[in-house]
């Protein structure tokens, strides 16, 4: 069967099959109409978020995913572990380890990590991302034991000083690759990455030696559009409305040896003033012209 979804609704095989939906891409939903949408779509995987799947409850939401046949493909997010005082530290590291618990009672074996910015007043970036190492390399263990995968997410420049100091995907396998494969490994996310000219050796490296994109934790699609209509943490696109090649990164993504969920994650007010039926509709639509 060819990429495409048949007359009952349900997705045929190929590329299109690995669609899975973010839930902050249609954040007007709540967490039981996220399943039932995805599952009448034919949509099979799910990206969701700690706050949300924390107000229904953990163990009640692991059973309505698993009840509408869906994958949770991430739990994002973890991270932000570069505090230089030893109290925001040990509560940074606390949360991670509740983060692990979560994304393990939902069936998901790979929990999105943004690592954090700068601390008030610092300048250090190389020191702010030993911190980050430092605290893998005490967390990527526990995970392990749960059956969890660190996946580190480099974002664009433009977050380094509040929100995340590693921006490159090469800067994010230097700090992946201290730690087996299957404890840590990256997220590769389009609009973060759709600048870098070394993007594409970035993703062949994180292929591994037997290109079999074993440091690829996730793969997530969104477009860039300018100007950003509101501002930097808000500003996706929807897919093929921008500047992005997405199939090269779909290309370059499968020739490193990836073959998981593609995650759509678009953060939109634009978006979510829309009917969540609707903007699924037309992402399923556009991830097969632009993707598949």
């Amino acid at each position: 069967m060819s990429d495409g979804v048949r007359g009952d609704g349900v997705r045929g095989d190929g590329v299109l099959a690995r669609l899975s939906l973010n839930q902050e891409t249609v954040r007007q939903w709540s967490l039981p109409e996220l399943a039932d949408g995805c599952a009448r779509a034919g949509v099979r995987g799910v990206g969701l978020w700690r706050a949300p799947v924390r107000e229904y409850g953990v163990a009640a939401a692991a059973r309505l995913v698993r009840d509408a046949g869906l994958e949770v493909t991430s739990l994002c997010r973890g991270g932000f572990f570069t505090a230089e005082d030893p109290g925001e530290r040990a509560a940074a590291l606390a949360d991670n380890r509740a983060a692990i618990e979560e994304a393990a009672a939902l069936g998901t074996g790979t929990l999105v990590l943004v690592s954090g910015g700068l601390p008030p007043g610092s300048r250090d970036l190389s020191g702010a991302r030993e911190r980050i190492a430092e605290a893998l390399a005490e967390l990527a263990p526990y995970a392990a034991a749960r059956g969890v995968r660190l996946a580190l997410e480099p974002l664009h420049p433009m977050y380094a000083a509040d929100r995340c100091v590693v921006s490159t995907l090469a800067q994010a396998l230097d700090l992946a690759e201290r730690f087996p494969a299957g404890q840590v490994g990256v997220v590769v996310d389009t609009y973060h990455l759709w600048w870098d000219d070394t993007v594409g050796a970035g993703i062949a490296r994180a292929g591994g030696a037997g290109g079999d994109g074993s440091r690829i934790a996730a793969f997530q699609l969104a477009d860039w559009v300018t100007p950003l209509p509101e501002g930097v943490l808000l500003g996706r696109g929807q897919l093929g409305d921008g500047s992005v090649d997405l199939r090269w990164f779909r290309e370059r993504v499968d020739a490193a040896g990836y073959r998981g969920p593609i995650e759509v994650e678009i953060f939109s007010p634009a978006l979510w003033a829309r009917d969540g039926a609707e903007v699924l509709a037309e992402i399923v639509e556009r991830f097969a012209t632009h993707v598949g």
